[in-house]
């Protein structure tokens, strides 16, 4: 049968993935590391990719014909005119350009923002890393030749040529997914001129064919797209569906065939890795506010699920705003956590546990009204991420949310994405691959509104959003 590799160049790894074309089925995978901290040598990216390419023995499978990339948005990687790197590739988690991001949007405002390029600049874009490369690196800055993002650069290891797509350009401040054009002049606004940069290619467009070097037999590479916007592809998301992660932040996200405009940049206007939108909105404050909860109870993960199902429902009036690390969304930098509703009667490690998760989930909600306020369909939503791997999380889910919630079974929905995406540019068609399911769940009466709206209570009262 068919076979095709799809590659999830993460900040902490890569992950291979060998793929059956037609059914989506998995025979091969393997990862390797990425180094720590928010600045890499991108080098060390194709280490790690040839590393999982033969954990995965992708070269062993003859009847490979297609590949593609899913990768980290938003990471700068400029280079010279010898193609190697001028200064270390500043990743999405990188916010020593926080200061450009401000000043941009104090230059130009939110409604011109959203107008030009349909997202409003933070620290993570690539924009504001290249302001900050011109000010702060002067020399670095006169050598850049080109600039293209992390799976860009992989696409080049793999075929010689650097090619992007919509989903990852999306992310740059610098292209606009409703014109589908780049912004130059925003570049030359801010970094001072216009570097080369990469092709943007459509959903299913040939990016070119894989090196001889990895040992395939003349196979295609597929355009490649951002993680979140490959994990979409990978979840085969639907109208009406929106995908809810709880990894270390929270993300929720969508695909829609209409963009979404939020001059508060709030929620991001990406390109989704079918040809329509991806509005997403990014919480600080997801897993890791289980994790901190289980360490000042003195119990493990499973142990803290363990007692939030102990707890009553509606964690008996405790209410959580999880805002340990401040927050993104809503925008309160300065931020910390607020445990509301104590009483001798409700003072317990259960009911302590269950508002834990309880607010990380009312967060999340907090989200899904961001989208709908912008016109977005949210009839379900496919919970996803290490967060939803918690029995009592994905059990209250459904009831915080208001809507019905889906949780798949585990995988690597982002290497998935890509080697769905690397199938239709093989065969010429999206093809139908099944979501194989773990749990599903039903909102149930009372205590979900109830909890929602004591958190909105609290929101309101404490920081007044």
């Amino acid at each position: 049968m068919t076979k095709t590799i799809g590659i999830d160049s993460s900040t902490q790894s890569c992950k291979v993935l060998v793929v059956e074309a037609e059914s989506g089925d998995v025979v091969s995978a393997s990862a390797a590391g990425h180094p720590d901290g928010t600045a890499v040598d991108p080098h060390l990216w194709v280490d790690a990719l040839r590393t999982a390419w033969a954990g995965a023995r992708a070269a062993e499978f003859q009847d490979v014909r297609a590949v593609g990339v899913g990768g980290q948005q938003h990471g700068m990687v400029a280079l010279n005119s010898a193609d190697e790197p001028v200064y270390d590739a500043l990743l999405w988690n990188d916010v020593r350009s926080a200061p450009e991001a401000r000043e941009m949007r104090e230059d130009l405002g939110g409604a011109a923002w959203v107008e030009a390029v349909n997202v409003v600049p933070v620290a993570s874009f690539t924009l504001t890393k290249l302001a900050w490369l011109a000010r702060h690196e002067r020399a670095a800055a006169e050598q850049v030749h080109r600039v293209v993002l992390p799976h860009d650069w992989l696409n080049h290891a793999l075929s010689g040529q650097f090619t992007t797509d919509r989903s990852d350009a999306s992310g740059t401040a610098y292209f606009s997914a409703v014109t589908n054009e780049y912004r130059t002049d925003l570049v030359e606004r801010y970094f001072g001129r216009v570097p080369e940069l990469p092709p943007v290619l459509g959903p299913h467009e040939k990016a070119g064919r894989v090196l001889p070097g990895w040992g395939l037999a003349d196979a295609l590479l597929a355009p490649g797209a951002g993680d979140n916007a490959a994990a979409a592809l990978g979840l085969g998301i639907r109208p009406g569906e929106v995908v809810v992660s709880i990894g270390t932040s929270g993300t929720v996200f969508a695909s829609s065939g209409q963009p979404t405009r939020d001059p508060s940049g709030a929620v991001a206007g990406f390109a989704d890795a079918a040809g329509g939108h991806l509005p997403l909105l990014a919480t600080l404050n997801a897993a890791r506010v289980l994790a901190a909860t289980a360490g000042m109870l003195q119990v493990d993960l499973p142990g803290l699920d363990k007692l939030a199902s102990a707890g009553d429902a509606a964690a008996a009036g405790l209410t959580l705003l999880p805002y340990l690390d401040g927050e993104r969304t809503p925008n309160l930098p300065e931020a910390r956590g607020t445990l509301t509703g104590l009483s001798r009667g409700n003072m317990n490690p259960e009911n302590i546990a269950r508002a834990s998760v309880l607010g990380v989930l009312n967060s999340l909600a907090d989200g899904l009204e961001a989208l709908r306020a912008l016109g977005v369909d949210v009839r379900s939503v496919v919970l996803v991420g290490g967060g939803s791997k918690s029995r009592s999380l994905r059990k209250a889910a459904a009831s915080v949310f208001g809507v019905p919630v889906e949780v798949p079974v585990t995988g690597e929905y982002v290497a998935l994405g890509a080697a769905r995406q690397a199938a239709w540019t093989l065969l010429g068609e999206n093809p139908d691959w099944i979501r194989s399911i773990d749990a599903c769940y039903e909102p149930e009466e009372g205590w979900g509104a109830e909890v929602r709206g004591r958190y909105i209570d609290a929101r309101k009262s404490v920081y007044g959003v």
